[in-house]
């Protein structure tokens, strides 16, 4: 572990930062320079202003590393963008994007809270971001399923899933120290759903590399997950063929009503929060909501029932075995974000069909099942790939490899252990991590998280909080937001931990001002604890009522 570096103030001790980075090390401009890294090309190396948007100065840099030419005949390398603060407080952050990468996005280091300014560039970290080794708009031609088109080449496969980041970080570690002159004190790797997934993968991989790692929601099984958005589109078209009429507003403001009343008040508060989510799942039964004979309003169909607990068990192989994971019960489902990837996106040019449909069609015809399937990129074309998914007998392909796909989609994706996890060498090295979760999550299954948090702590003797914390958090879906209390910030007790050995606790959260969808929530916190502990509500002998974990 690296060891930081103090300047003893009159206040106590305080981190040491770096004001004039050229004075120790090299000039913005003159950085490409002093690259002399083999298959790697620094094309913009310049000292930026701060602006509205990055109000931070700093230098900026953008390169590749590996460019070549794909099997496919497309360009392939990682392209990558890194910002180095004029104010550094001596640490780095490895920013995992999301989705199916593809685009540089700004390396900034979102720390995943719904405070969008809270960001690493702006706490004084330098920051790394990538495209994952793909150009998501290299094949025009494919249209909609252009983003996912890379998954006709192996290699670009293999970095997508892992080799990315591991090509990657050691030259971004070397240009962050050449520039400030100085070794790093403190590394740490961000981000949530794909990038949850690079966290997880990271640690399982390269344990040596990030002292610290917070990992947001992540798709760790994302193959397995994306069996799910076929059966989750088949599950809705038996209710309605257009997709977004199978289950309208006010039939998942239903839902979500009928959550509260069974479970809302197991944590000891009626407040709008399931704090209790596993007393939720044999609380509530979607039965119980359906509607009665001559009777249509502020009740579900018997399709619509049958559809739901079609969804919620999650989908199944050839001999019945479970493929992905079942699904939780929240209130958080009736939510903006829930609706956009399950049942109705806001965006016309895809027929408001759900990026499940769109999207997530697109990678599991061409990513995650060998061979590539070359599917038609309109909006139509996908949604019809996944209805005609025989999931019991073409989810071996998920599998499969062949002599161009050496490695199997779950080979590539999946950190390996991930079915009985010990990470043991990330243990060792003395590394932590975070991981948090939304019961809503419409994408990745909080259930296949706890699942496999749980096999980490029996993997580890009971002992799995001594190096890796999970936090399940109430009515969010996929990302801070929605029906919950989305102000909140695992980064800050996540660098504690690493820096100062103050392993977490509680984390106080409270509501941001655009989330409009927790309106009924403003004027209280609430504390969100390390599983398997639930934050409950104890009545103090003055009369007043306060969380604590339990």
């Amino acid at each position: 572990m690296r060891k930081t570096i103090y300047l003893i103030a009159l206040a106590g001790l305080t981190p040491f930062v770096w004001h004039s980075p050229a004075d120790a090390g090299v000039e913005c401009e003159n950085l490409k320079a002093k690259t002399e890294s083999v298959g790697i090309t620094i094309t913009e190396s310049a000292k930026t202003n701060p602006t509205n948007d990055i109000p931070v100065g700093h230098c900026l840099v953008r390169g590749i590393v590996g460019a070549r030419k794909g099997t496919d005949g497309v360009s392939y390398g990682i392209r990558f963008e890194l910002r180095l603060p004029d104010e550094w407080n001596g640490r780095y952050v490895h920013q995992f994007n999301g989705g199916n990468d593809g685009t540089v996005v700004p390396a900034v280091g979102p720390l995943l809270g719904g405070n969008k300014q809270d960001t690493a560039l702006a706490r004084g970290y330098a920051v790394v971001s990538s495209d994952a080794g793909h150009d998501g708009k290299a094949n025009p031609d494919r249209g909609l399923a252009a983003g996912a088109a890379f998954g006709f080449d192996p290699e670009a496969r293999r970095d997508y899933g892992y080799g990315a980041v591991a090509k990657l970080n050691p030259i971004a570690v070397n240009l962050v120290e050449t520039y400030y002159g100085k070794k790093i004190a403190f590394s740490y790797g961000v981000g949530g759903s794909n990038g949850g997934r690079h966290g997880l993968m990271a640690a399982t991989r390269m344990p040596n590399d990030f002292d610290g790692i917070l990992a947001g929601y992540p798709g760790f099984n994302l193959p397995r997950a994306a069996l799910q958005h076929a059966l989750d589109i088949q599950s809705w078209a038996k209710v309605n063929s257009d997709i977004s009429k199978a289950f309208s507003r006010e039939d998942m403001a239903t839902l979500a009503k009928g959550i509260l009343a069974a479970c809302d008040a197991s944590d000891g508060l009626t407040d709008g929060i399931v704090g209790d989510p596993d007393s939720c799942e044999t609380s509530f039964k979607p039965q119980a909501l359906q509607c009665p004979n001559g009777r249509t309003d502020d009740c579900l169909s018997e399709a619509q029932v049958t559809a739901l607990l079609a969804s919620h068990a999650g989908p199944r192989g050839p001999k019945d075995e479970q493929l992905y994971s079942a699904w939780a019960w929240d209130p958080g489902m009736a939510s903006a974000n829930w609706r956009g990837w399950k049942l109705e996106s806001a965006v016309d040019s895809w027929g408001r069909r759900p990026t499940i449909g769109v999207m997530g069609a697109a990678s599991l015809a061409q990513i995650f099942t060998t061979p590539p399937t070359s599917v038609g990129g309109t909006p139509e074309e996908l949604q019809k790939f996944l209805l005609e998914f025989d999931i019991k007998s073409e989810s071996s392909k998920i599998f499969a490899k062949d002599g161009v796909m050496t490695e199997s989609a779950v080979e590539f994706m999946i950190p390996p252990r991930s079915d009985n996890p010990d990470l043991k060498d990330f243990r060792d090295a003395g590394h932590k991590m975070i991981v948090f979760h939304g019961n809503a999550d419409p994408v990745f299954s909080v259930l296949d998280t706890v699942n496999w948090y749980q096999k980490l702590d029996a993997n580890n003797k009971g002992a799995a909080q001594s190096f890796v914390k999970f936090y399940r958090i109430p009515g969010m879906p996929h990302g801070a937001g929605g029906p919950s209390y989305d102000d909140f910030d695992f980064f800050s007790p996540l660098v504690d931990w690493v820096e100062k050995g103050t392993a977490p606790q509680g984390v106080s959260a409270g509501i941001t001002q655009k989330n409009s969808e927790a309106k009924a929530l403003v004027g209280a916190r609430y504390l969100y604890c390390p599983y398997p502990q639930v934050s409950r509500v104890k009545t103090s002998s003055t009369g007043e009522k306060e969380r604590t974990c339990q």
